[in-house]
């Protein structure tokens, strides 16, 4: 049965908007507070700072800022290897190169789709130089992250929390972002709660906090003129966007129970389908901003990806992530792939990568061309695994049901 597209678009995560937002907006431009300083700024910091359980946060213009003024604080020099989250998006891992540092790419796991522990303590005995982790919490799903903040304790390591994805997420009721060092969350315009831009940087230390400050407004000194003695950068954000940002975060809890609701629907809608859902390990309660799944092995069709373009073969009772994105497009609704792992980035295609069994560089080779499994059965490279079978569906909070019932209608016809 054909069906009808979607007159409006369902996209992936827009922004969801309430009003409040216009009015602190408003309030800056008639009091005249347009730069980086403001009673928007004061009041968000203080609101995150007191959500998150901090000492201090640092409004940014977006998390990309945040993570590179964090790895100033983590004290990364040029030729430093860093140990990092290798399946996420690539702000995670590019201000580690923008200080110089070398990214050390640490595997996935399947319980949570991030970091694996394992891979992690593996890797500190390959790079026991490394003295920096950063750590990603997928899709708003909080990473093992007890387990690795113990590691990190044992090698003496500083521990940079990217937690741009999962703001509100908690682990053991613990919020994600204050696990860290650091943390860092991001207001980019699909996140949970959005200033269409921005980020924050979350530290433990208000003197930190406040040499965060300076760094990102050009480290001027406290001097009647223009008085520099360290490397500054422009990062703040701005009054007029913290004000989008204040007027939206009442509204968190709100958006996350909306999103946990279209996880949900998606689980029980696709139980008889060859598929499952990015999973939610054990203590945790993501935020769930993105909904997820991966197709059952014995149910993938061919399918193969260039550096471009993908390629893939129809077959009965099978499908593939990029057949099924297609036929979700062609009804009007958003997917997207799952983040690409670094390690298979061609920037970063002659960096170190680590699994629990080892240096990943020849397992990536070998599973690419469909070997490479361990003891268990499994793929030995997980984050590779997870990018060929997985894909993100639409999630945007403003999804009604019945269009939900369709795009899920879509994808159990994939496998027909």
């Amino acid at each position: 049965m054909e069906l009808i597209p979607f007159k409006e678009k369902v996209w992936l995560s827009s922004p969801t908007m309430h009003g409040d937002e216009l009015r602190y907006v408003t309030e800056a431009y008639e009091t005249n507070w347009m730069s980086t300083v403001g009673a928007n700024i004061n009041e968000i910091e203080e609101a995150i700072s007191k959500k998150i359980g901090v000492e201090g946060a640092v409004a940014l213009s977006a998390g990309t800022s945040a993570l590179h003024l964090a790895m100033k604080l983590a004290g990364v020099k040029p030729g430093d290897e860093v140990l990092c989250s290798d399946m996420t998006f690539s702000a995670t891992v590019n201000p580690v190169v923008y200080e110089g540092g070398v990214p050390v790419f640490v595997d996935s796991e399947y319980d949570s789709w991030n970091m694996d522990p394992v891979a992690l303590e593996r890797a500190f005995e390959l790079h026991p130089g490394a003295k920096v982790v950063v750590l990603a919490h997928l899709y708003g799903t909080p990473a093992k992250i007890d387990e690795i903040r113990a590691i990190c304790d044992a090698h003496g390591a500083y521990l940079v929390e990217d937690a741009a994805e999962s703001l509100g997420a908690t682990f053991k009721g613990q919020e994600t972002g204050s696990f860290g060092n650091v943390g860092v969350i991001s207001f980019n315009g699909n996140k949970i709660i959005t200033g269409s831009s921005g980020g924050m940087l979350l530290t433990h230390s208000e003197a930190d906090a406040n040499r965060v400050r300076k760094w990102s407004t050009q480290s001027r000194e406290n001097a009647p003129w223009y008085q520099h003695e360290e490397l500054g950068y422009n990062y703040r954000m701005s009054n007029v966007i913290a004000g989008v940002i204040r007027g939206q975060l009442p509204y968190l809890d709100e958006h996350i129970a909306q999103k946990k609701a279209i996880y949900e629907r998606y689980q029980e809608g696709l139980k008889g389908s060859p598929v499952s859902m990015n999973p939610i390990p054990q203590d945790s309660e993501p935020n769930y901003w993105l909904s997820c799944m991966i197709i059952d092995p014995d149910a993938m069709a061919p399918h193969v990806r260039g550096e471009q373009e993908p390629l893939y073969r129809t077959e009965l009772g099978k499908s593939s992530p990029t057949e099924i994105l297609e036929a979700i497009a062609a009804i009007n609704a958003e997917g997207r792939p799952i983040w690409k792992p670094m390690h298979l980035q061609p920037i970063f295609r002659m960096n170190p990568f680590v699994t629990r069994e080892g240096d990943g560089r020849c397992l990536t080779n070998a599973y690419i061309a469909g070997g490479s499994v361990g003891a268990d059965g499994k793929p030995m490279d997980v984050g590779a695994d997870i990018f060929q079978r997985g894909l993100c569906l639409p999630s945007d909070n403003k999804m009604t049901p019945s269009q939900q019932d369709k795009i899920i209608e879509v994808i159990e016809g994939c496998f027909a």
